[in-house]
């Protein structure tokens, strides 16, 4: 059964009334899928908050000290041009770490799989020791760290294809052989990071703007799926960002939610072949409220089969 992994602290994150990640994109997830019926056929847990040994695997204990010590009791405090505290920032950012860590118990236990964790503050900007583009905690890495650590799982895909490039993922892992990062993203743009060279655990495919659903295809097809491949992954993860729909404005890809269902089936194809159909996916990006409901009820319903 798909695990639904999220916690209504999520949405006490305020990061003022102009900022992208409102609280009304978990509402329109919720929404979408309740008035698909999607709803009434999944389990929904709350998710923990992160320990702080958790954290500790991925990011650096004086990062995590200078976070509590900025964290308002009242107000708003940016942290860099695009991260912005509110009295319920952090909280919130623990519970989306921690939502990654139930989500990777449910599935290892056999008690839910695929999972699918809707939170906020997203994740895959955020490096070790600095917070960057709307990221406190790098979630999935957290999650992926758990799964390595505490479960001694050996070789764990993460897929991000999120508009932006997952510097912060991509920095984490870098020097990691047990973890293959795939990557798509808008090139050039925010953070301004990403190539087109690849390593043995790094398949990266920047995309230039205006890129549509048959070029992600085709780049897809030709540079993740042998790698997958060859690599064989015990599971999944996914950095799922809906950023790149053509309806969102934060990026100027042309992705539709059939895209998003073709890749999802991709990369489930995958999880099936080598690792018993493991896949945990964490939202990242998506704003134009809308189109990311639909997508991702799109990739629920895909990865559900």
């Amino acid at each position: 059964m798909l695990g639904i992994v999220s916690h209504p602290d999520c949405l006490e994150h305020d990061a003022g009334p102009l900022h992208p990640d409102t609280r009304g994109r978990l509402d329109a997830i919720s929404n979408q899928m309740i008035s698909s019926g999607l709803d009434v056929v999944v389990r929904h847990y709350d998710a923990p908050l992160v320990s702080r040994a958790e954290l500790e695997r991925v990011h650096e204990p004086i990062y995590l000290d200078r976070l509590e010590a900025v964290s308002p009791t009242a107000g708003l405090v940016a942290i860099d041009g695009d991260t912005v505290l509110s009295p319920g920032t952090l909280r919130a950012a623990q519970r989306a770490a921690g939502a990654g860590i139930l989500g990777v118990d449910l599935i290892l236990s056999g008690e839910a799989c695929p999972v699918f964790c809707p939170i906020r503050p997203p994740g895959h900007h955020a490096v070790a020791d600095k917070a960057l583009g709307f990221c406190l905690f790098n979630n999935v890495a957290v999650a992926v760290a758990h799964a390595l650590d505490a479960h001694g799982l050996k070789r764990i895909a993460i897929i991000d294809f999120d508009a932006d490039h997952g510097n912060g993922t991509e920095e984490i892992f870098k020097y990691d052989k047990r973890v293959l990062f795939c990557s798509s993203f808008q090139h050039p743009f925010y953070p301004f990071t990403g190539h087109a060279s690849e390593t043995p655990n790094l398949v990266a495919i920047p995309l230039a703007a205006g890129a549509d659903g048959p070029e992600f295809r085709e780049a897809v097809a030709d540079h993740w799926l042998p790698a997958l491949e060859r690599f064989a992954p015990q599971m999944v993860f996914i950095s799922a960002g809906f950023d790149a729909h053509i309806l969102d404005d934060m990026s100027d890809l042309c992705l539709t939610e059939a895209d998003y269902v073709w890749v999802t089936e991709k990369l489930l194809g995958v999880a099936r072949a080598h690792g018993e159909g493991r896949v945990l996916s964490m939202l990242e990006g998506g704003y134009e409220l809308g189109a990311l409901a639909r997508s991702v009820v799109a990739h629920l319903n895909a990865l559900i089969g």
